[in-house]
């Protein structure tokens, strides 16, 4: 007993003394900052002070914990405005970077890089309630990426990201030997004017040169709205990510699986709004899964189709077209849309090898064009359990879609949902036993129903908007004329 009563007050003292230790220590542009940065230890909070930091460096390592981590916060969320020649450079481990706002930065080919060398990565860190807009013209600025996520397990969330028009990928995840096991959520992708060249992307993950490891990250419940840089809203260049319940409004482009394997795509919507070019995703390489996804008055054709398949190029080096097999196409909704599914995209005689092995299953087609807008003819395809509205009965629709009065309505939210006399229900084929809740997140049980929806009494949530995202700040700064 005395022996655990003094190990008791030992632990006490200790934390008593952690506490005691950590500190906050608010900084102004005048400060030497650096200092303050090298000297940062676990627990402490570095608060930078309100109003404009233009032209600084801003570079902080350090090695928190997940419980006490080294802050650098605004003193007031979205009041320290970064301008100029400006970055961000972080590296070590559990370190937060919240509030800052960075506004016009120029002449920085990586504004924010979650690295501070080559050697000095970024782990277990978190960029968060930030943003980063542009309202200059593209004259005179260098391609730039916003944000570069280097090094493992670090999340950025909650930001805000608009106005970019010059070359670069506004936040790029650089894919390392191992897993990176990244997060990138509830944040706002917005306005991108079409660049006219690659490198109008707003989040890639990977580059063609790694495109077969393994990266794990996980892009979900984010708003890409108007971003029509280029072709590649979200360009995929690695193995096993995954993109979940994110919003894409009338965006000029597709979800990209350019490179790489194994990828999900799960539960978004792509909400087109008749805008022209506006697409879906993109499938090339082994294995990928698009399930439980919403298209409707999507307008883009071939690469930019609601959903398309690539033909493939015979022994693809890695920044070519690898042929597609076994994609799995399951459980989506499709409304209005020029051409739902296209296949064998840039078909010709160096494209010669056709998608192979794919299942498409239990997906809903409304609309009064043909399900398929077919370049090269699938090889072994599979399929079943499609239901097709039959206002403008096809002659042509491949075999496994069927034609039904589907009885859906719109909801609250502007959004078709089965009915409860809808033949879409407990109508799905085969198991798919990954599939157990549908777009919603509400549960899909022994029974599922074709289509995204899983049909529920009860309302259905809406999609999220881009008041769902972002900085809690925003706009109120931009409004206040900051």
């Amino acid at each position: 007993m005395r022996a655990a009563l003094q190990l008791a007050l030992l632990l006490a003292v200790a934390a008593n003394a952690s506490s005691s230790i950590a500190a906050q220590r608010t900084v102004t542009p005048a400060d030497d900052v650096s200092a303050v940065f090298a000297a940062a230890q676990p627990e402490d909070v570095i608060v930078m002070a309100d109003g404009a930091w233009n032209n600084v460096a801003l570079h902080l390592e350090g090695s928190g914990t997940a419980e006490q981590p080294i802050t650098l916060r605004a003193q007031t969320p979205g009041r320290v405005v970064v301008t100029g020649k400006s970055h961000l450079r972080l590296s070590g481990r559990h370190l937060v970077v919240e509030g800052l706002f960075f506004q016009d930065i120029v002449g920085e080919s990586e504004v924010i890089a979650l690295r501070t060398s080559s050697a000095k990565h970024a782990h277990d860190c978190r960029l968060t309630n930030c943003a980063i807009i542009n309202r200059l013209g593209a004259e005179g600025q260098i391609e730039s990426k916003w944000v570069s996520v280097y090094g493992t397990n670090n999340r950025v969330d909650h930001c805000h990201f608009s106005g970019k028009n010059s070359r670069g990928t506004t936040l790029v995840v650089w894919v390392g030997d191992g897993p990176d096991d990244h997060r990138i959520d509830h944040n706002y992708f917005g306005h991108r004017p079409p660049l006219g060249v690659n490198g109008g992307e707003s989040v890639r993950v990977g580059t063609s040169d790694v495109s077969m490891n393994d990266s794990r990250t996980i892009v979900e419940s984010n708003v890409f709205e108007e971003c029509d840089g280029e072709a590649e809203i979200i360009s995929n260049k690695s193995c096993e990510n995954v993109y979940r319940g994110n919003t894409f409004l009338r965006c000029a482009g597709a979800l990209t699986l350019r490179h790489g394997n194994r990828s999900t795509v799960e539960g978004n919507y792509f909400l087109g709004e008749g805008k022209r070019l506006t697409g879906g995703v993109r499938v090339i390489g082994d294995d990928h899964r698009v399930v439980n996804n919403y298209f409707e008055g999507l307008t883009g054709d071939e690469s930019r189709s609601a959903i398309s398949f690539m033909n493939g190029i015979v022994r693809s080096p890695l920044s070519g077209y690898f042929q597609v097999h076994r994609a799995e196409i399951a459980f989506n909704t499709l409304i209005d849309c020029k051409y739902p599914i296209a296949i064998g995209v840039g078909a010709g005689t160096k494209q010669s090898l056709a998608p192979e092995s794919c299942i498409v299953a239990n997906n809903v087609f409304i609309g009064d064009r043909p399900v398929v807008r077919q370049y090269a003819a699938p090889v072994d395809w599979t399929w079943t359990g499609n239901l097709r509205q039959t206002e403008k009965p096809q002659d042509d629709d491949p075999p496994g879609v069927k034609q039904v009065a589907l009885r859906f309505a719109r909801d609250k939210n502007n959004l078709w949902r089965p009915q409860s006399d809808s033949p879409v229900i407990a109508a799905a084929v085969g198991d798919f036993p990954h599939v157990t809740r549908d777009i919603d997140g509400q549960p899909r049980g022994p029974q599922k129903d074709v289509g995204c929806d899983q049909f529920h009494e009860a309302a259905a949530p809406a999609p999220l908007l881009p008041k769902d995202v972002g900085p809690t700040w925003w706009p109120a700064v931009e409004t206040d004329g900051q």
